[in-house]
């Protein structure tokens, strides 16, 4: 395995970290030996690049990984002997230094070449992501309990499209544009509020959703939760990876400043409009990020099972059930929400596609575009967050799925007699973070068997949000 992702044997290694961490004395001049057949063998390794056409991206990626755990061991032992054994500082200063010199070159070799093979880099949007492979996909879908292969999670996000396609379709006829979406979306992006105007609209729509959750007595709201938040203006720089909100204790918010382009400026107007903010607010203060960070604080905080299901399929799973009692006023707040809805389908589709090496970054800004109805600049920032803004790779499919976990559960508690909203809501945030199939053993009484693995098949066939 050591020869196939870095091209170099290199598997004595973990003999000698291993020994090394228990202060034995290394064979240094065995171990210089080595090193110079390792440094031959990288040099033919380096001259091969120049004329390989196979290497990828994800291959190129894990080999980076790979080649720095190599120079990590060989550090932690060159600074744990060298000075303090004599055998060990005479025999290894020069090999160490060469050998960790040349890995770092081939990484960066490898890494260049893989670019110049990948379409990827010449698409036009200048976006240079990590794609991680169908195996990779695999692995870390089964990490966060989700029983679905990319290729299934690809078909629920197209059937949730299929559902808000009908429901967008609903509002453009009330809005009197027929069939035309597209027509009656311009209308609703150009609801935007005069410059200056923005942190009063937010502020608005937040009163708005805190009311209409406290008539319904929904969740608990602690008075310090509501008092503490605060809003935050998103610089250029950050809106060119977050064309949106972002949140928690303070609400981020992005809006043109003086230094922007006029066309720039006139997107991000355009997209952070009242009506596709009705579905934002709310996710990012309360009910969402905010109480959640605010409960989080408060409840179970020896639970660190960080888990974007939770955190973003919370907030996501409010944008559902606001809708369905109502929250939006009129076909112009649904077209604003509906909009919220698709992007989150939209972001299953790109982000695996892109993962799985059949799209492009280009492509994915296309289809955020053509598909949903996003600005261009506001899709060319989301593209470039998802995959070159330190998010993992299922931070953005994690939204939509969550969300329905979360919606299901609700179906089998709530809906089922068991639990009140209040009760259901007050009791998830009480267990802090951890996968949305832990949260329902607990919910439900259920212990999960010792040997565990995911089976919770909880998307009902499209029937998950109707």
């Amino acid at each position: 395995r050591d020869k196939l992702v870095t091209g170099v044997q290199t598997c004595a290694l973990p003999i000698y970290e291993k020994s090394r961490r228990r202060g034995a004395v290394l064979p240094a001049a065995q171990m210089a030996k080595e090193m110079h057949a390792w440094k031959t063998e990288l040099k033919q390794q380096i001259k091969k690049l120049e004329t390989d056409r196979q290497i990828n991206l994800v291959n190129a990626y894990a080999a980076q990984r790979r080649v720095k755990d190599v120079r990590d061991a060989l550090k932690s032992m060159y600074d744990f002997y060298y000075g303090y054994d004599p055998q060990f500082t005479w025999w290894m200063e020069a090999p160490y230094k060469g050998m960790d010199s040349l890995l770092n070159v081939y990484s960066d070799a490898m890494l260049a070449r893989a670019r110049e093979n990948s379409s990827s880099v010449n698409d036009g949007s200048g976006i240079i992501g990590r794609p991680i492979g169908a195996v990779e996909l695999k692995n870390q879908l089964e990490l966060e309990y989700i029983p679905y292969s990319a290729e299934e999670l690809i078909r629920i996000a197209e059937q949730e499209f299929a559902w808000c396609d009908r429901e967008l379709l609903k509002a453009t006829r009330e809005m009197g544009f027929g069939t035309d979406w597209r027509a009656a979306m311009e209308k609703v992006k150009n609801t935007y509020v005069p410059e200056g105007r923005q942190p009063e609209m937010i502020l608005d729509l937040y009163n708005q959703s805190v009311d209409f959750i406290k008539k319904r007595d929904l969740v608990t709201i602690p008075p310090i939760a509501e008092e503490t938040w605060r809003m935050n203006m998103m610089s250029p720089a950050r809106q060119l990876v977050n064309p949106f909100f972002l949140g928690g204790e303070s609400i981020i918010i992005s809006y043109p400043t003086n230094t922007m382009a006029e066309p720039d400026k006139l997107m991000s107007m355009r997209g952070n409009n009242p009506h596709f903010s009705r579905a934002t607010v709310h996710h990012e203060l309360i009910a969402g990020h905010h109480l959640q960070m605010y409960q989080n604080d408060r409840y179970r905080s020896y639970r660190n099972f960080y888990t974007p299901f939770w955190i973003e399929g919370w907030s996501l799973y409010w944008e559902m059930i606001l809708w369905d009692m109502g929250f939006p006023r009129g076909p112009e707040d649904k077209i604003g929400m509906l909009f919220w809805r698709m992007h989150r389908c939209a972001r299953i589709i790109f982000s695996l596609n892109y993962h799985l090496g059949k799209w492009t970054p280009q492509q994915c800004i296309d289809f955020l575009v053509d598909r949903v109805g996003h600005e261009r600049a506001n899709a060319e920032g989301e593209v470039r967050r998802s995959f070159q803004g330190n998010y993992g790779p299922l931070y953005q499919l994690a939204y939509m799925i969550g969300g329905l976990q979360f919606y299901e559960l609700k179906k089998e508690l709530v809906d089922g007699g068991k639990m009140s909203y209040k009760q259901y809501h007050d009791a998830i945030l009480q267990q802090n973070q951890m996968p949305v199939e832990m949260i329902r053993h607990i919910l439900t009484g259920k212990a999960p068997q010792q040997k565990f693995s995911t089976s919770w098949r909880f998307y009902k066939g499209g029937k998950g949000i109707d």
